[in-house]
């Protein structure tokens, strides 16, 4: 899914954004591109996705080392972080994707627990 007039921008005070509840995936994604998307957008897609790998490799490091669940959580807020990057330089709808694709079930035998066998994905 590419939709490249997505403006992940929204009217939300900050108030809103950072309720003691926490946030949705598409306030997220509003969140990242107001703190950092003139700085992600000069880098481009391909620089992005760069660090998001570079992300990728440290979450993958300390699920390996059996990290503590702080750093773990840092990790994985990291990877998310850079994934809602790179879908705001893409013009990707992160919570629209994720609707379309796996709110009915799983994409591939379309249950709501997935039954496909194990040799495949997911």
């Amino acid at each position: 899914m590419n939709n490249h007039s997505f403006d992940a921008s929204s009217s939300e005070s900050e108030h809103e954004l950072h309720d003691k509840n926490g946030i949705s995936l598409s306030q997220f994604q509003s969140l990242i591109r107001t703190m950092f998307y003139e700085k992600d957008q000069s880098r481009g897609i391909e620089g992005t996705f760069m660090w998001f790998m570079e992300e990728v490799g440290e979450l993958s490091s300390a699920l390996r080392e059996n990290n503590n669940p702080e750093n773990l959580a840092e990790e994985f807020a990291d990877v998310l972080a850079w994934l809602a990057t790179m879908a705001n330089v893409a013009g990707v709808d992160l919570e629209q994707a994720v609707n379309q694709k796996y709110v009915q079930g799983c994409p591939r035998c379309h249950q709501p627990i997935c039954t496909c066998d194990l040799s495949r994905k997911p």
